[in-house]
């Protein structure tokens, strides 16, 4: 998982982020119950590669968020 502070969000990888694997289609979920979106990202063969989490701060517990690979300088 990365995290980034400055824009709030965080990415769930569901494969290695070395592997190269790239999305090839994202699909918006808002649900509802839920209060805000999240992007699902699939691959050429539409398996789930990922889960891009925008305001992340109150949709992610505060452990996870502070274990993520910090994508920007805070918290590093």
């Amino acid at each position: 998982m990365t995290c980034d502070g400055t824009v709030n969000a965080a990415y769930v990888y569901l494969t290695e982020p070395q592997a190269g694997m790239r999305s090839a289609h994202m699909h918006p979920c808002d649900p509802v119950d839920v209060d805000g979106m999240i992007n699902l990202d699939f691959d050429e063969q539409d398996r789930l590669i990922g889960i891009e989490v925008p305001a992340a701060g109150s949709k992610l517990p505060a452990y996870l968020l502070r274990s993520a690979e910090r994508q920007d300088t805070e918290g590093s």
